[in-house]
């Protein structure tokens, strides 16, 4: 969900060509409100899949990716373990997946991503890094949600540069809009967070009146006046990222709790 990125619930990417902001051609994309249509968690864009992210597929694909099911995960059994579970939505190619993954082995990450040159390079990062906490669903996140978590077993959600959707007409394309945190307050458990980030200010101040407007969630205790919290320390500076900086570019955190 980056501007950035090939897919629009796609994160910090560092390989991926930016795709044109085009007109939607669909009389239903231009519907007022996202429940007018199927919510959905990605817009798919092409990419092209390298020999070795096809050979991760390959390898490790049958370990680490879990194929979408209509009927709630055995989280303990998908991870071969008991252990607190983060979704992250839209991975991108995976660099910031991999970081936090690693430097909390004791917590179980299940990441959607769609882009399937994405899911490769993360399915490389695993085995490079030595990863066994990752697992992967490569399938719309909102309908993962609706059939696959039951209400409370999420420690926490990250949302990390989704699509900015620059253009007024299209803020409806926005993933944090309130029907999806609704979904995602009401899958953590309490105490349980939601951290999203963005380089896109009036996308952070959406996310700040959306997740304020959850009766289920409160903010960081640690934020600023206009609802910006300090970048956690688990949250890497990724390529994409630095060259945000490079342009001048802020980089807004905005994290709340499940109450």
């Amino acid at each position: 969900m980056n501007a950035h990125d090939p897919d629009p619930a796609a994160g910090d990417q560092d390989a991926a060509p930016p795709a044109p902001d085009a007109t939607p051609q669909d009389p239903a994309e231009e519907s007022p409100h996202p429940l007018h249509r199927r919510l959905r968690s990605f817009v798919r864009r092409a990419g092209r899949t390298t020999e070795g992210q096809a050979r991760a597929y390959r390898e490790h694909g049958p370990s680490f990716l879990l194929p979408y099911s209509a009927s709630r995960l055995d989280l303990a059994a998908a991870f071969g373990r008991e252990a607190p579970t983060v979704l992250e939505i839209g991975f991108g190619m995976g660099e910031a997946t991999a970081h936090i993954a690693g430097l909390k082995p004791d917590i179980n990450f299940l990441c959607c991503e769609v882009h399937e040159p994405g899911v490769g390079a993360l399915l490389k990062r695993i085995g490079e890094q030595n990863l066994g906490n990752i697992r992967i669903c490569a399938h719309d996140a909102v309908e993962v949600l609706d059939d696959m978590l039951a209400p409370g077993v999420l420690a926490g959600v990250h949302i990390f540069f989704p699509d900015p959707w620059h253009k007024k007409r299209h803020h409806k394309r926005r993933l944090i809009q309130p029907p999806l945190v609704k979904k995602l307050a009401d899958r953590l458990a309490p105490g349980g967070y939601l951290h999203c980030a963005t380089d896109w200010k009036p996308y952070a101040e959406q996310m700040v009146q959306v997740l304020s407007a959850e009766p289920m969630l409160a903010p960081s205790p640690d934020a600023s006046p206009e609802g910006f919290s300090p970048k956690p320390d688990y949250r890497p500076l990724t390529k994409f990222e630095n060259r945000g900086i490079k342009l001048g570019h802020g980089v807004y955190d905005v994290l709340f709790t499940k109450r």
